[in-house]
């Protein structure tokens, strides 16, 4: 396994599978084949074709989308055929900049393949003998990616934070890392893909932050969604990420990127060209 095979896992989604998902004429995401009859079955809030699922017209605001919506994914949940809900809505847009059109349970986003947002953190140390990362696990009791190895903060991007507040919300409950310090953190890019994933398709654009920590600082534990955090040398999270799926399928990215950035990943790196255009999307 390599780098590339990490990206590539994130990007593996086959299109010829999913029909798009309409809201006001709008495409907003995808809905995979084999969902298209159960949505069919909610005949007053979708119209379905063979080409794709359209919300109804009739719903013609953002409130009257939203509560239509919300009681189809009731329904999904209750026949489980939907991620654990979390009770945060998320925004659904037709592009970045645009108003939200309908607000949807984020276990929901990926049902409908909408795309969500979210920002991941890496936290590192500058040391003698090089730079070192924070790397966390993930709590074992997670109804997703349980026990699984995770950037030093990370999370989805609900409706009413802007992105720096939700990072350092993020940083405060994950880490423990006061909101002086969170405010040091540098925004470095973002990187998307578009995941294959039982429940439907993850479309996700992940805003990266670094931020360089004094030595002394230990992140802790605060909201049981960690269970504990390691100081690895950054050399070690590549090799980790190139060589097992130890960690959450999507961290990877921002380890990559991270690596690039501070020339751990240089030119000549065999896939060096290659890591920079794909982790672009």
């Amino acid at each position: 396994m390599t780098l590339l095979d990490r990206i590539a896992e994130c990007n593996d989604w086959e299109p010829a599978r999913f029909v798009p998902f309409v809201v006001a004429g709008a495409p907003v995401g995808h809905v995979r084949d084999d969902m298209v009859p159960t949505l069919a079955t909610h005949g007053d809030v979708f119209c379905v074709d063979d080409d794709s699922v359209h919300l109804s017209e009739r719903f013609a605001d953002f409130d009257a989308r939203t509560e239509a919506v919300a009681g189809v994914v009731s329904a999904l949940s209750d026949a489980g055929q939907l991620l654990p809900l979390v009770s945060e809505l998320y925004p659904v847009r037709a592009h970045g900049a645009a108003p939200p059109l309908l607000a949807l349970e984020r276990a929901a986003l990926t049902a409908f393949g909408v795309r969500s947002q979210g920002v991941h953190m890496n936290g590192f140390v500058r040391r003698p003998d090089g730079l070192h990362m924070w790397i966390a696990r993930r709590s074992r009791h997670k109804p997703t990616w349980p026990g699984k190895l995770d950037n030093m903060v990370a999370g989805g991007q609900p409706m009413g934070l802007s992105v720096r507040e939700n990072l350092a919300k993020e940083c405060g409950e994950e880490a423990g890392i006061p909101p002086e310090l969170a405010a040091r953190a540098v925004p470095t890019g973002a990187v998307s893909y578009r995941h294959a994933h039982p429940c439907g398709l993850k479309h996700d654009l992940l805003h990266l932050f670094e931020l360089e920590l004094p030595e002394d600082f230990v992140p802790a534990p605060q909201d049981g969604e960690v269970e504990s955090f390691e100081l690895w040398p950054a050399a070690r999270a590549l090799q980790t990420a190139a060589e097992t799926t130890d960690f959450k399928f999507n961290c990877p990215l921002a380890i990559i990127e991270f690596g690039l950035r501070h020339g751990l990943i240089g030119p000549e790196h065999p896939d060096y060209l290659a890591l920079r255009a794909g982790t672009r999307g």
